[in-house]
């Protein structure tokens, strides 16, 4: 069959994806190989894949990919989250936007089948994604954290904690979003810092029967439109000013309430001008000094960040809109005594990123997490789970797990796991898996003997997503739901996880929590965290910012091997990593590298002679890149137990296009119409396809293809289950070799475009050299490849030739045509002022004791050898210049 010009990505990923699910090669079943097993970051079903999610599949079906070559029992569970915020948001837009219909109007069951309606639509959108990318993930068990065993084992875990004591419902000062009208937690909100404004206001002083003093006290806010929820104004005790303030009252503006002046230490006297009001609907410290003085709390502002019946002025306006209104008031008033500009910290939803957080005092349910955070800990800091990079989150989940604070799980939501606690008419509740198993609970009360199963009202609210996602280690295999089952014995723990280092508190602390106290047992073995994707400007990419492509464009346009080549090329662990198109055309050109390589073997399938030998070059060749192979195959057998991909990648990059594409080819490459021995060309037959193998795992389509093309296969002889070999260690001495031949003929060639020698111009090649049989080991390489009539060893230089200086050894290059010894005595002038240059400044690195101290002993030995190689290199060329 004619191969076509170039790689064409596009039907060859769509035969070849359809072949691997019609054999049934990404299902996983127990059996006796070790499992290898990955569940996928659940993706939220509220869109499409962005370059993050690219970069996280992509890593993760390299590891897959490479464990199923590698013997194990590779299980890859895909599946998504319901995100209860963010599509409740989109469903609550859609619905308003397409249908013309508010939320308000719909029962709960209603907004429900519009909310799964969505998660059909575009949950299938984001497995089709995955499957273009190339994806080898088992799509008999992908899983929703909305199926009904998984809603089964939230309700389970929440009971259970409940009853354990770890989680409770209370009063509290918690982050509210008035976009999605919900509390959230801690770690889902997002801190700024932004030029802001202080307002200096001064509130008339009165005596305990409310008689004008005459006297006033200003206070700084950066809010004045929480003035109306002011209980009380605090000052330092301390604080010599206010000393006359005490059993005095202010007087609250526009609302013309009397609040006392009170005296705590908190107050930074410093700071403004050292009174505080005291709001403690609105503020966490204000609600902790309210408590401590047992202060009024009056809220002001209603749900959706109006302004509430309780703040008697501007009700019903938005919470910034009133704020213009109160500052123009309290001008009219002559109140206000200044404005300042000053640096604020404002907090952000993460679901909502253009919403500022309202503190806000509700009823809300809680997790403990300090009993829980413990044993997560110490998993991480005794090695139990490995990070990577370690150095770099480790201190990071340290501080955070050691600071834990208790979770807010309660969400104000429709979508989601519904909280199972069930209110009695007084307002009593019981905490159960069903309303009957809580009116059973009830009935054992000896005041609710009556109760009745119409009288019970299940709690309104739902679980935050996250409550259910760090059970999804363990619900995937059903562990939850059916403990002790066959898979969850069997896949459990998993190998590793791969996601985003900004999840790490939200999702793999919890997570680790949640395996050890259900399964006692941490629930993977590493966790991987992929870096932050941005532009090649440096911007995080973004829907904003319209800077973050579309991934199936991007497959249009390249191909997926080259769409993952591209994101791979340039992603160490942890790291950000700038990504530009231009590596996905980096990685298409490879595409077609090696496809051109692949006609190139095919041309000489018909020109086998019978010989299974061939002559000392091939040989010599064939010994140099079966040793080059073999060490990169434990190169990349190591940087995969270190988790350093891209380095895998780049060095198998190398391999392919530099020492087999431009090299070894090169070598055994017969001469124009002449055959090759059928012995070469088996050899290297079996080099590509083993090259093709070790490329599988980034490169799926474009390799599996090519490993079909090499020769005909029999039936289920595929690469994608083709085993990794044991590889034995290659042989030093000629790969010294072969890195001399590649040396000298880079030089040689060099110094023929230099002095315009045509490479059909033959030379005779003198050699000057300490290291005569290492040369003689590559004498046919280089004779072949610089068109060298003969090789002379000689301690004597060679009248005008050119003289080339390669390692320690010097080359001359004696040829018929007449050359420029001027032009000769200039290059090495110039080859003399850089070799000073490079050894100047080995010598100052060598010179700095930090280096020398803190850098691994063989990165010190390298430089010790540089040092070496280049004092060498200018002895032998000013001896060369002395002789000119």
């Amino acid at each position: 069959m004619e191969l076509s010009k170039n790689y064409l990505p596009a039907a060859t990923e769509e035969k070849w994806y359809r072949h691997w699910t019609d054999k049934g090669y990404f299902r996983s079943q127990p059996d006796n190989r070790p499992p290898f097993t990955i569940v996928i970051p659940p993706p939220n079903v509220t869109g499409v894949l962005h370059m993050g999610h690219t970069l996280n599949e992509t890593v993760q079906d390299i590891l897959v990919r490479h464990a199923r070559m590698s013997g194990f029992n590779a299980c890859w569970v895909p599946g998504s989250d319901h995100a209860s915020i963010a599509t409740e948001a989109k469903v609550v837009d859609m619905l308003k936007r397409e249908k013309g219909i508010e939320k308000s109007q719909l029962s709960r069951e209603e907004f429900l089948r519009y909310a799964y309606e969505w998660k059909d639509k575009y949950g299938g959108i984001i497995y089709q994604q995955i499957k273009k990318l190339g994806c080898s993930c088992d799509w008999d068990r992908v899983t929703f954290t909305m199926d009904d065993h998984y809603y089964e084992a939230v309700i389970k875990v929440f009971n259970d904690l409940y009853k354990k004591g770890l989680i409770y419902r209370g009063a509290r000062m918690i982050n509210w979003d008035p976009k999605a009208k919900t509390a959230l937690s801690d770690e889902e909100v997002e801190y700024k810092d932004l030029q802001g404004k202080l307002y200096y206001v001064n509130y008339a002083i009165v005596d305990s029967e409310n008689n004008a003093t005459g006297d006033f006290i200003t206070i700084a806010t950066q809010r004045p439109e929480t003035i109306m929820g002011d209980t009380a104004i605090c000052v330092n005790p301390s604080d010599e000013r206010y000393a006359h303030l005490r059993g005095r009252y202010a007087v609250v503006p526009l609302v013309n309430r009397k609040v006392p002046v009170i005296f705590d230490e908190y107050v930074d006297p410093s700071f403004g001008t050292g009174a505080l009001k005291v709001t403690p609907a609105h503020d966490i410290n204000d609600y902790n000094l309210g408590l401590k003085h047992h202060l009024e709390v009056v809220d002001t502002l209603n749900e959706d960040g109006t302004l509430s019946a309780a703040a008697g002025v501007f009700i019903g306006e938005d919470r910034f809109t009133a704020r213009k209104k109160v500052v123009a008031a309290l001008q009219e008033q002559g109140i206000l005594s200044k404005e300042e500009v000053y640096t604020t910290r404002l907090g952000y939803s993460q679901r909502n990123p253009d919403t500022v957080v309202e503190p806000r005092i509700s009823t809300q349910w809680f997790v403990k997490m300090a009993e829980l955070a413990k044993p997560a800990l110490e998993a991480v800091v005794n090695g139990d789970v490995r990070i990577h990079p370690g150095d770099r989150f480790l201190a990071t989940y340290r501080y955070w797990m050691e600071n834990v604070k208790d979770w807010c799980i309660s969400r104000q939501l429709w979508w989601g796991q519904r909280i199972p606690a069930y209110y009695a008419p007084d307002g009593s509740f019981e905490v159960a898996e069903t309303a009957e198993q809580a009116l059973a609970q009830f009935h054992a009360r000896p005041d609710f003997a009556g109760l009745q199963a119409a009288d019970l009202r299940q709690d309104e609210d739902v679980l935050d997503t996250w409550f259910s996602s760090w059970l999804w280690p363990m619900e995937v295999f059903h562990g939850i739901t059916q403990p002790g089952n066959k898979e969850i014995d069997y896949y459990y723990p998993t190998s590793v996880l791969v996601t985003g280092q900004d999840i790490i508190f939200f999702w793999v602390a919890r997570m680790i929590m949640a395996g050890l106290e259900y399964k006692q047992e941490k629930p993977f073995s590493d966790v991987y965290f992929t870096g932050m994707v941005r532009d090649k400007l440096g911007r995080k990419m973004s829907k904003s910012l319209g800077n973050s492509p579309d991934l199936l464009e991007l497959i249009d346009r390249f191909g997926a091997d080259a769409v993952r080549f591209g994101i791979m090329i340039s992603s160490p662990a942890g790291n950000d990593l700038l990504f530009d198109e231009a590596s996905c055309e980096q990685g298409r050109n490879f595409c077609n590298k090696i496809w051109n390589a692949l006609k190139l073997v095919k041309m000489w399938e018909a020109r086998q002679s019978a010989e299974e030998k061939d002559s000392t070059e091939s040989a010599f060749a064939i010994q140099w890149f079966d040793s080059r192979l073999r060490e990169v195959r434990q190169e990349v057998d190591q940087l995969f137990r270190d988790f350093r991909l891209s380095e895998a990648l780049k060095t198998i990059y190398s391999l392919v296009w530099d020492d087999f594409c431009s090299w070894y080819l090169e070598w055994v490459k017969p001469g124009f119409e002449q055959p090759i021995a059928t012995g070469v060309y088996r050899q290297t037959l079996q080099f590509f396809e083993q090259l093709m193998q070790l490329l599988h795992p980034f490169m799926p389509f474009v390799t599996e293809e090519l490993y079909q093309q090499l020769q005909t296969r029999a039936a289920g002889d595929d690469l994608i289950i083709r085993q990794f070999q044991p590889v034995a260690a290659p042989g030093h001495a000629i790969l010294v070799e072969g890195a001399l031949a590649k040396e000298v003929i880079s030089s040689i060639r060099d110094a023929r475009n230099k002095h315009q020698l045509k490479p059909k111009d033959p030379i005779t090649l003198h050699i000057d050299t300490h290291h005569e049989n290492a040369f003689r080991q590559i004498e046919s390489i280089l004779a072949k490849q610089v068109n060298a009539k003969a090789i002379v060893y000689t301690k004597t230089a060679v009248p005008g030739g050119i003289t080339l200086v390669v390692q320690k050894d010097k080359l001359y290059i004696e040829t018929e045509k007449t050359l420029d010894t001027g032009a000769q005595k200039a290059q090495l002038e110039q080859d003399l002022v850089y070799q000073q240059g490079f050894l100047a400044s080995v010598e100052k690195k060598l010179g700095n004791e930090r280096f020398v101290q803190n850098a691994k002993p063989e990165v010190v030995a390298a430089e010790r050898k540089k040092k070496a190689d280049a004092e060498e290199k200018i002895r032998v060329i000013m001896e060369s210049l002395k002789q000119m």
